[in-house]
């Protein structure tokens, strides 16, 4: 299934899409999808409903990320072999991690919003892990099991904060509005293979992400057992696994985002975003 949050920014409500595209309002079935609901077991649950009954939403309202109040927001850096060549890196042998303050996460049609100072504002259309179980210690043979869906991510990024201010990169990836996810949770049922989709990302209408998931270097299985081994993976985390080649930063010359600009992008199957670039 595809589940949603809807809404004004803090006011946002549960739903899902029904199979006719329509936005059905969940709130008489749960209260929101957050930490504390966001687990593969209550997804479950709320398939197994009838949706036919359930109030029809406002096809204009907005969209909000679709996951609530997360408490943590981690992404893996380098983890494309053609993205690590255009940024002239080495394949990293073991994945790259790092966070993304959880006051960035935003909607995926709210606009991007640039930094004061910013010079090096860059894009990253990514796919994303949504966690659905206390997760520690697993295999990459069990580590699906422990996803409560996908999701669409722009991983935004000012590059000049990121590499030319030293320390880690978190203070490039954690501005205001750098963090649009979703559309939509789509349920690793619906989701299909998450090594074999394709991420897509243009800016004002010229297409310059153009990959498969097939390119990543460490799948999303290695990625969550990986990770498991260094913390304990909870119910609505967050993980962004990387973004393909095409970045600002690898293009020649390079580029990057400037005010009155507008970013699309999507992942097969999981849904679109579309930002407008504002001072």
């Amino acid at each position: 299934m595809k589940f949603l949050r809807y809404g004004p920014i803090g006011g946002e409500k549960p739903g899902c899409l029904d199979q006719e595209g329509n936005i059905r309002d969940l709130g008489a079935l749960i209260a929101d999808f957050t930490p504390e609901t966001v687990t593969c077991e209550q997804l479950a649950a709320l398939a197994d409903h009838d949706l036919s009954d359930l109030p029809i939403v406002d096809p204009g309202t907005r969209i909000g990320p679709c996951v609530g109040a997360a408490r943590n927001f981690y992404a893996v850096g380098l983890n494309y072999a053609r993205h690590a060549r255009e940024t002239n890196n080495p394949e990293p042998r073991e994945p790259v991690l790092f966070s993304k303050s959880t006051s960035c996460i935003c909607g995926p049609n709210d606009p991007i919003i640039l930094p004061r100072g910013s010079v090096k504002t860059d894009w990253e259309v990514e796919l994303g892990i949504i966690i659905g179980r206390p997760c520690s210690y697993v295999s990459k043979d069990e580590a699906l099991d422990y996803v409560a869906g996908f999701c669409t991510i722009n991983d935004v990024s000012e590059r000049a904060y990121q590499i030319e201010r030293g320390g880690q990169w978190i203070k490039g990836k954690s501005a205001p509005n750098f963090g649009p996810i979703g559309p939509w949770l789509v349920t690793t049922d619906e989701a299909g293979d998450p090594q074999n989709l394709t991420l897509k990302l243009s800016v004002n209408g010229e297409t310059v992400q153009n990959s498969s998931t097939a390119d990543m270097i460490f799948p999303v299985a290695e990625i969550i057992s990986y990770m498991s081994g260094f913390m304990r993976l909870m119910p609505g985390d967050i993980i962004a696994t990387g973004t393909p080649e095409g970045v600002g930063m690898g293009l020649t010359p390079q580029r990057f985002l400037r005010a009155g600009d507008v970013v699309e992008l999507s992942v097969e199957g999981l849904g679109s975003q579309r930002q407008t670039v504002i001072s």
